[in-house]
């Protein structure tokens, strides 16, 4: 089915990248809903009856998806991505540089705002939390696959990759070496969490743009009160 494709595997053992949504200081997300700390105590506990328990959540979350949220409750599947629709099983994305992780998260995030604020005319902050995890074991190389598989790394369509994600997650892979779509790094798709460990923060990152203007989207490594620039995106 993939003659030619599959054809290398590697054993890993090093750090991965990971780049998600998070905020540096905690807040209540239910300040707004009532006046008194019982009205807290049960917003809070409503919320977490649909939680999926799990001792370390930044690995295990995405793998969560399919499973708490399933198809015949969304007109529209919000969670597939390049290996997977998101439906029956979910991907851990690692990258092997943090600059990758920033290309790909900035991309998916322009067009969110794209599709909900396009008009409005003011800058949008998003903040971001990177960590490091360990990864140990077996994976596919596709690296150097691209130019013989260009859907690969397709900027437009994930008809090539959900298939072979499910066919690998099907055949028990534990992940993937692949090549960036959004820039020329290294991605690393995970179907298996038992080869990951060890989730350390590495920074807090601070997405800036206004869409009515567009343009590139402004970076910055936020803490203890500074902005340092990272650059353009």
């Amino acid at each position: 089915m993939y003659e030619g494709l599959l054809t290398t595997v590697v054993t890993f053992s090093g750090h991965l990248v990971r780049n998600i949504k998070g905020i540096r200081e905690s807040q209540n997300l239910f300040d707004d809903l009532g006046d008194d700390e019982l009205d807290m105590a049960v917003a809070q506990a409503a919320e977490s009856q649909g939680k999926v328990k799990s001792r370390a959540p930044l690995i295990t979350r995405p793998f969560d998806y399919g499973t708490v949220i399933t198809y015949p409750f969304l007109p529209q599947n919000w969670q597939e991505t390049r290996f997977s629709d998101g439906l029956s099983y979910g991907v851990w994305y690692g990258s092997r540089e943090m600059e990758t992780t920033v290309h790909e998260t900035v991309y998916h995030w322009r067009r969110f705002v794209t599709d909900s604020f396009s008009d409005l005319d003011r800058e949008i902050t998003a903040d971001r939390r990177v960590f490091q995890v360990t990864c140990q074991g077996i994976l596919v190389d596709l690296r150097g696959k691209e130019q013989q598989f260009p859907g690969l790394v397709s900027r437009d369509s994930y008809g090539f990759t959900q298939p072979l994600g499910a066919y690998l997650h099907e055949q028990r892979q534990n992940g993937l070496l692949t090549p960036s779509a959004r820039c020329n790094g290294i991605n690393s798709p995970i179907f298996n969490p038992a080869i990951l460990s060890t989730p350390v923060d590495i920074c807090f990152l601070a997405y800036r743009w206004n869409p009515a203007k567009g343009g590139e989207v402004t970076v910055e490594r936020s803490g203890r009160g500074r902005r340092n620039p990272v650059g353009r995106f």
